[in-house]
């Protein structure tokens, strides 16, 4: 029974280490960029029902060398849009989220992942693409030049 214990103590805290930083306030994401001189990578996604963004998450946001490499070069901000009712947001998130959709994402597109400067002018964008974790990286960083 410790043993259980201890090996799932070890587990959540390596998992928890590797946790991706994200925000969920663009006020707060422009001052980590100027700060730091990163875009910010600012992505669309419904995580309880949308297929390829499900997808995108577990093959490039969760993975170790995408996280390893988005600390020390991105800002990532989160727009979710959950529709299961275990996972509603709060009601200011959500006011949050439709305004950076209103401005960011009016086609309502999902996955969609926007590039942005320390201004939050748009820099590029992508969706889901079935392609390397490294290849990610370099579409992504395509974008800032």
């Amino acid at each position: 029974m410790k043993i259980r214990t201890i090996l799932f103590t070890i587990f959540l805290g390596t998992g928890l280490l590797f946790a991706q930083d994200w925000q969920t306030d663009l006020t707060k994401a422009k001052e980590i960029s100027k700060a730091g001189n990163k875009p910010i990578i600012l992505v669309f996604q419904g995580s309880d029902w949308c297929a390829p963004c499900i997808k995108l998450d577990r093959k490039i946001w969760s993975s170790e060398e995408f996280q390893n490499y988005a600390a020390d070069h991105f800002v990532m901000l989160l727009a979710d849009f959950p529709r299961k009712k275990q996972n509603r947001l709060p009601p200011e998130q959500k006011n949050k989220n439709a305004q950076l959709a209103e401005t960011y994402n009016s086609n309502g597109y999902f996955p969609l992942v926007v590039v942005l400067d320390e201004d939050g002018k748009v820099l590029g964008q992508t969706g889901y693409k079935n392609i390397s974790v490294k290849e990610y990286i370099n579409l992504l960083e395509s974008f800032s030049g």
